[in-house]
């Protein structure tokens, strides 16, 4: 294997490493030692990829940025009407976390380890807020019954993620996380659009979601 690829496996061994101790324990309880004997590597080998716990720490937390990004991109491209970018989004988002551990640690990580706001992570605040032009566009477009206010949906839609992400981890590693997102998004969606949206799934052979 030429050294740039061993150099390449050997970091994405400690970043799978740590991100399985970060979501069993949390940063504070994971140790650097524990890390190293899941990853069968020297401490030697880690120093040469990160200076610290922190360090990987970090990796983890812009991982998972990135891919968020990408979620976004990757629905905006599609060109699908803007309720069924959201369901799509959300969907999207919670078979990743439930299928992809170094995903999963670094939300996590970028959730305990934040302090702009007391008690919840200002990570969610900002989701809030994107949510909330998803579903004002929706409301522009004509998708939303009169009366439907898009931030209080966007509220609804983020209190109830943050839960179910919660009680998932702490219950099933976020194995039925993705049926809680579907679940929420089942409940809430077609109490709030029109008769002409459909849940994307359940529309007949001959109906299609509306398009822009």
């Amino acid at each position: 294997m030429p050294q740039q690829d061993r150099a390449y496996a050997t970091r994405e061994a400690i970043l799978l490493a740590a991100a399985e101790e970060f979501d069993r324990l949390g940063y504070d309880r994971t140790s650097l030692t524990a890390v190293l004997a899941r990853a069968g590597l020297t401490k030697g080998a880690f120093y040469f990829h990160f200076p610290s716990k922190e360090a990987v720490a970090a990796a983890l937390i812009e991982r998972q940025g990135e891919l968020w990004a990408e979620v976004r991109e990757t629905w905006r491209a599609r060109g699908a009407d803007p309720l069924t970018a959201l369901h799509g989004m959300f969907v999207e988002s919670a078979d990743r976390m439930a299928a992809d551990v170094v995903l999963r640690a670094g939300v996590r990580l970028n959730a305990d380890r934040e302090i702009g706001y007391p008690g919840v992570p200002s990570t969610h605040v900002m989701w809030e807020k994107l949510i909330g032009t998803y579903l004002a566009d929706a409301a522009d477009r004509g998708h939303l019954l009169p009366g439907v206010d898009p931030e209080a949906v966007a509220r609804t839609l983020c209190g109830a993620a943050l839960g179910a992400r919660l009680i998932s981890s702490a219950t099933t590693s976020c194995a039925d996380f993705p049926d809680r997102i579907r679940e929420v998004l089942g409940h809430v969606l077609p109490c709030v659009a029109t008769a002409g949206w459909k849940l994307p799934g359940s529309q007949s052979a001959s109906e299609g979601p509306i398009r822009p």
